[in-house]
């Protein structure tokens, strides 16, 4: 692998050129083009801030490359409107494409730069997380798939909710699986190790060895393997019966039963009913792209998973691609289907084949079928595509309605794309925390969303400052747009079309005070929505704006207000927690923060601490003998 950063290039780079657009400067455009060779990699596009924002890959990074800058390209608005921002290019020259494949996909992962930004993290659909990276995993339904560790395993995003809670219920009562996230006792089991229903994990009754074993069963559900556990726990129920352990083998019984079960209404099959298929489409508007995967194991429809794409952003062969990219970049090689049907031609399809055909150990063929029953599945599933499109259709009506509603109400030149809400939460000054919520199209994008911890030393316990601490976050939010004034503003993804601050006209005096101070106020717009009686305040106005309670735009606001109200209480619960948790630790000698956190994790609570033996505390990861007498100690102090 050969990485290169095009700044080491022999071409004279000043200040000024460096961020200048390369379309604006031919001459070090052409020498960055010819820097670049003709070999497999993944390419940066980086603007004049120096952020990477648009990553991809190629088999020839030169032609790639060069196909963006080309006059005669066709160029979807998106991208045209990237290329205007790029100032500098990068590249990593990798050995093969299924290298380059997977590098892009861990780089986008690792920098989410806002034109790679296809897929819409909407919160829409649910998936199924094992959290492998326990030592007894936990499974759970989310809808976020960015927390947790690398190890833990995400399956999904499927689109009947109903179906996978159904799923996940009966996967609880045919296995025995950790039923609670902590234990309900310190030093005993629950109601549902007697009922059958949990190993005893919290006592560690069974091996994490043998636990793990029981959840890669389940984990096989998910993976649309459920026909393959039924063979293999039938040949396990034949030979426990063999053995005369026929408690053991009625239990294996009922379990097969119930996995039958999840399969009987499906009604899907194709006349190769031995070949794994996964097949792929997609309904459009001129907005939004809305994307349906079914998964086909032995001629029975096992799975449906559903993706929500921005159809503006690519053609919908390449939208395609990246869906299915991204969900076989964390799959196991065993859910890797071995023909891929999808309706239309992928731009890199070959190069996708044979990244996933080495993963597999065997050749994956990808397919746009014209005719036969492939076809006649690629419309079922197309259809399914459009139903899911008018669903999305119709709460896109009503963010809209929202959005020119509220753009009406404030007179705005454009609808608010980007609108950020801002709140502060303490107790009488006590851990006082902001938040930043973020709305992007009237929908929450908590990916943007962000906490502030107060840092002003007059904001104390007893003493508290609403309109400094907004004062505070208002300054550290839009310092790098203070500081450089010719950073972009309008247009620039990170910046808001409308910023709300909850409160009255106090706190939206505070704020518009700082952003003067910074000369932000000309491009940015600002208002504020008190509580009481939902009123909307505008900066250097007395009275509030005229306006219904229960309009659209005030709704949106009012939505907008609620989750900064939210996300700002649910912060500050947790400062307050850990404070109130680390408050007694924090006098014993020689346990400091990190080991603080270990011990934590370990015993739950400070009472569990408090009631644990020195063998015990001995145990715990990172305490040791001398350290666990200080604890002991601490909380047994000695009558003498």
């Amino acid at each position: 692998m050969y990485v290169s950063s095009l700044d080491q290039s022999g071409a004279e780079v000043t200040p000024a050129n460096k961020t200048l657009p390369l379309v604006k400067d031919p001459e070090r455009l052409n020498q960055r083009l010819k820097e670049i060779p003709s070999e497999p990699g993944v390419y940066f596009m980086r603007d004049a801030s120096d952020r990477i924002i648009y990553i991809g890959k190629s088999r020839k990074l030169r032609s790639r490359v060069r196909s963006y800058f080309r006059d005669s390209q066709k160029l979807s608005d998106r991208i045209a409107m990237m290329v205007k921002q790029v100032a500098e290019i990068e590249f990593i020259v990798t050995d093969t494409e299924a290298e380059a494949l997977a590098l892009e996909a861990n780089l986008i992962k690792q920098h989410q730069p806002y034109f790679n930004v296809l897929l819409k993290d909407d919160k829409k659909y649910p998936y199924v997380c094992i959290t492998w990276s326990e030592d007894y995993p936990r499974i759970f339904i989310t809808r976020n798939r960015r927390i947790g560790k690398k190890e833990d395993k995400y399956y999904g995003p499927y689109t009947d909710a109903r179906l996978l809670r159904n799923i996940l219920r009966l996967s609880k009562r045919l296995f025995a699986l950790r039923q609670r996230p902590q234990p309900l006792f310190k030093d005993r089991v629950c109601l549902n190790y007697d009922l059958g229903r949990c190993p005893g994990v919290c006592q560690q009754l069974i091996s994490a060895e043998e636990y793990r074993k029981t959840v890669q069963k389940v984990a096989m559900v998910f993976q649309g393997r459920a026909q393959e556990l039924i063979d293999i726990l039938t040949e396990q129920m034949h030979k426990s019966a063999e053995a005369l352990n026929f408690e053991s083998a009625a239990r294996i019984r009922d379990q097969i039963t119930g996995l039958k079960s999840l399969n009987a209404e499906q009604k899907v099959s194709l006349p190769d009913d031995t070949v794994s298929r996964d097949a792929i489409a997609l309904a459009a508007d001129e907005q939004h792209a809305c994307i349906q995967l079914f998964q086909i194991r032995a001629g029975q429809l096992v799975g449906r998973l559903g993706f929500v794409a921005d159809a503006q952003a690519a053609e919908p062969g390449t939208i395609l691609q990246r869906v299915l990219e991204e969900h076989y970049q964390t799959a196991d090689s065993v859910e890797i289907p071995v023909e891929i049907l999808v309706q239309h031609e992928l731009p890199d399809g070959e190069m996708l084949a044979a990244a996933l055909s080495e993963r597999k150990g065997r050749k994956v063929l990808i397919v746009a079928p014209q005719r036969s029953a492939k076809a006649e599945m690629i419309e079922m599933v197309e259809r399914n595509a459009e139903y899911e499109l008018a669903r999305t259709q119709r709460l896109s009506d009503r963010n809209e309605q929202a959005m020119q509603d509220l753009a009406a109400i404030l007179d705005l030149p454009d609808l608010p794309h980007r609108i950020e809400g801002y709140d502060i939460s303490h107790i009488q000054g006590a851990n006082a925390v902001a938040s930043q919520v973020v709305f992007i199209d009237g929908l929450p994008a908590k990916q943007h969303y962000r906490h502030y911890k107060i840092k002003n030393p007059t904001v104390t316990a007893g003493h508290s400052d609403d309109f400094a601490s907004l004062a505070e976050v208002i300054r550290r939010r839009f310092r790098k747009f203070g500081e450089d004034p010719q950073l972009p503003r309008v247009g620039n993804p990170d910046w808001p079309d409308l910023v709300m601050i909850d409160g009255g006209k106090g706190q939206l005096s505070s704020v518009v005070a700082v952003l003067q101070e910074m000369n932000l106020m000309e491009d940015l717009r600002v208002v504020s929505l008190a509580k009481q009686r939902e009123e909307i305040f505008l900066p250097g106005e007395s009275q509030p704006l005229e306006t219904d309670a229960e309009q659209p735009g005030v709704q949106l606001l009012r939505r907008l207000r609620d989750e900064a109200h939210r996300f700002a209480v649910s912060f500050h619960r947790q400062q307050r927690s850990d404070n109130l948790r680390r408050s007694r630790l924090d006098e014993i000698s020689g346990l400091g923060y990190q080991r603080q956190k270990q011990l934590l994790a370990h015993f739950r609570s400070v009472d569990y601490i408090r009631q644990a033996t020195l063998e015990q505390l001995a145990k715990a990861p990172g305490i040791g003998d001398r350290l666990a007498k200080e604890i002991y100690d601490y909380f047994h102090p000695s009558l003498d």
